[in-house]
């Protein structure tokens, strides 16, 4: 872990050969946040679990003037670009605005392990909409539900408490639930 964010510090430095070298340690935990991600996605996406990763990493690597504070930012970031590339792929395909009637009714800990396919458009749009009312708890939703990270690892991501993220998430999930449900 260490490691992982003294490479992190050395690319921001502009080293691109701790980038290069930060690659294959952190991809195997990239495809799984891209398989986290995809299993969201309906059946029969074009879009493969190894195409998301390249595309993210593609766009992280473009990200010359971040600066990378550990790996939790580096993660945090890396769930973001997915969704954006979902999220594009998703409205390139010229779907309807709420995804040809999927549904999504709930939000919690284990729905993106275990959820049915979920309409990233709507999804995405409401989180910008909950952006607009308060930021980190639309990049707590992020965080937690696509990419997995623990209450732990979010606070550490966010630079706030893990009671902060417990009461963020419990108000993010319902008002998701309320922009998202279908009567």
């Amino acid at each position: 872990m260490t490691h992982v964010s003294q490479l992190l510090r050395a690319w921001t430095d502009g080293d691109r050969a701790a980038r290069d070298q930060l690659v294959p340690i952190v991809y195997d935990e990239l495809r799984r946040l891209a398989h986290r991600y995809m299993r969201q996605e309906r059946q029969g996406h074009l879009l493969q679990t190894t195409a998301l990763v390249n595309e993210a990493y593609v766009r992280l690597a473009g990200l010359e003037t971040l600066e990378w504070r550990d790996r939790g930012h580096f993660f945090a970031m890396a769930a973001t670009l997915m969704r954006r590339v979902l999220v594009d792929d998703a409205r390139n395909r010229g779907r309807d605005k709420r995804g040809g009637g999927i549904r999504v009714t709930t939000i919690d800990d284990q729905m993106a392990a275990a959820s049915p396919s979920v309409d990233v458009v709507a999804l995405d749009e409401a989180l910008d909409r909950l952006a607009v009312l308060d930021e980190r708890q639309a990049r707590i939703v992020e965080l937690r539900f696509f990419a997995g990270l623990s209450v732990e690892d979010t606070a550490a991501a966010l630079a706030v408490s893990p009671a902060t993220v417990k009461r963020d998430w419990a108000t993010a999930k319902l008002w998701l639930h309320n922009q998202l449900s279908v009567p």
